[in-house]
């Protein structure tokens, strides 16, 4: 088991910071799905909890086997997907990811979002023995660089100013001197229980996990003109007419059976590591066929 907390501040309030995760969301689905691959949403219901209160239950397939590095493709069904199950009780959101082929496979993600500058030290009120074995690490949206092929000028939160709000381009210390800021935190614990390849498999995938996070946030601020001053109830209505169209192309092979109506995913969900920084094992550490 491995456990790293991600800490990721942004130029938002918490409230803004809900419509633009999830517009961020939609939009990324949809551009990354294609024929036959993406997400498939098979369960949108409300859910109550004595604790959190209401919230949303969704569960959705994740295709993806094109996407994954060939090392990993050669040893899998040419029809690979991943369930995640999510609760948003916002703004706590809890996420799980399991393999049915990989049954000794998970993925947890615990986020919380508060308005400060990622200096909470145990925002998920982690109890002792996880915060032994975490790695807090601080993902920074203008700073931190993607994968070449990843890159576009137009996401670039350097570059960036928003016409509505005038917020950006973010400098060296922009977590210092931007008001208003907020941070996402999430604690993810990543579990691969084989001998032999937990410790690489567990550092792999949280490496993908680190560039996906980058990537959505980079995108959430830099798309921040198309989505602000949305309400909640125009959002889920940009939400209904995005997933319809995902979901077709998603379902266009014929062999997927989700809810084509159903919202999307709470989290990014639509994972390519075919070309991820960590798409490739060093060449001593690479599974023997």
């Amino acid at each position: 088991m491995l456990t790293k907390e991600y800490r990721i501040c942004m130029p938002l309030t918490v409230e803004e910071y809900r419509i633009g995760q999830l517009y961020m969301i939609s939009k990324h689905s949809h551009e990354q799905s294609e024929k036959g691959e993406g997400v498939e949403v098979l369960v949108n219901e409300p859910v109550d909890d004595p604790q959190l209160g209401n919230g949303q239950l969704t569960e959705k397939r994740i295709h993806l086997s094109s996407r994954l590095p060939s090392w990993i493709r050669g040893m899998i069904p040419r029809f690979f997907y991943i369930t995640e199950k999510a609760w948003n009780f916002y703004p706590y959101t809890k996420t799980e990811y399991t393999c049915s082929f990989l049954p000794r496979f998970s993925v947890s993600v615990e986020s919380r979002y508060e308005d400060d500058a990622g200096i909470t030290d145990n925002c998920l009120n982690l109890p002792a023995e996880i915060l032994l074995e975490r790695e807090v690490d601080h993902i920074d949206i203008a700073q931190d660089c993607l994968p070449v092929h990843k890159y576009k000028e137009s996401e670039d939160c350097t570059k960036y100013k928003s016409a509505k709000t005038g917020r950006g381009p973010l400098g060296p210390q922009w977590k210092e001197i931007t008001h208003p800021i907020m941070c996402s935190y999430k604690v993810v614990i990543v579990r691969f229980e084989v001998w032999g390849f937990q410790t690489r498999v567990e550092a792999f995938v949280h490496s993908c996990i680190r560039d996906i996070l980058l990537l959505g946030h980079k995108q959430a601020f830099t798309w921040l003109d198309e989505w602000h001053g949305m309400s909640l109830e125009e959002l889920r209505e940009y939400e209904k007419n995005i997933q319809a169209q995902t979901n077709q192309k998603v379902l266009s092979d014929g062999y997927c059976t989700g809810n084509a109506e159903a919202a999307p995913p709470e989290s990014t969900s639509v994972i390519d590591l075919s070309n991820s920084s960590a798409s490739r094992l060093p060449a001593a550490e690479k599974p023997k066929p």
